[in-house]
This record gives structure tokens, sequence and C-alpha cells, in this order.
């Protein structure tokens, strides 16, 4: 399994929140904390088992967003990750 680090996006793959696109904030062996900017800020990230989402690894390097990381960069990063087509592509790898 690869490292999962801070700074990575995830998509979840379980409960209530299926499918959404978050920013990995902070992550332990067994346990991520995500943001998505909106509803859940990086002030107070979602809790999420390491099972129950998709790491997603290759990130172009426009869309790292620039220090210091905020709720608007995280925003335009999933936004623009979704405009590139990248989640329509995770979703049809998840479907084989």
């Amino acid at each position: 399994m690869k490292e999962i680090k801070a700074g990575m996006l995830a998509v979840s793959l379980a409960g209530h929140d299926k499918g959404v696109l978050y920013y990995i904030v902070k992550a332990d062996e067994d346990t991520l904390w995500l943001s998505d900017g909106r509803l859940k800020p990086l002030e107070a990230p979602k809790k999420k088992n390491v099972k129950h989402i998709q790491v997603i690894s290759h990130i172009p390097s426009e869309l790292i967003p620039a220090e210091p990381i905020t709720n608007e960069s995280v925003k335009r990063m999933i936004r623009l990750y979704r405009s590139l087509g990248g989640l329509e592509c995770q979703k049809q790898m998840l479907l084989k």
C-alpha cells in the first residue's frame, strides 16, 4: 500500500458522503482527517477510516496549492481536479 500523507486528494467509498472528493489534512495509520473547504473546513476536518477512502496518488502539478493551505485553496483544488475530468476517471476505475 502506498504511503498516505497530507496534501493528497481522496474519494470517499463508504458512508453518507460516498463519492465526495476530499483533501487530506492529516493521516495516521488507520485514520484520515479530510476537508472539502466548505462543509468540512480545515479547522474542523472529517475523521474517516482509511478503509473507506480511495487515495488519488497522481495529482497534476498545477493543482497543488501554494502555502499556506486555506479553505479557498482546497475548494479551488477540488474544483480544478473535477474540471480536468479526474473524478470521472476515478469512478470508472471503481466500476472495474
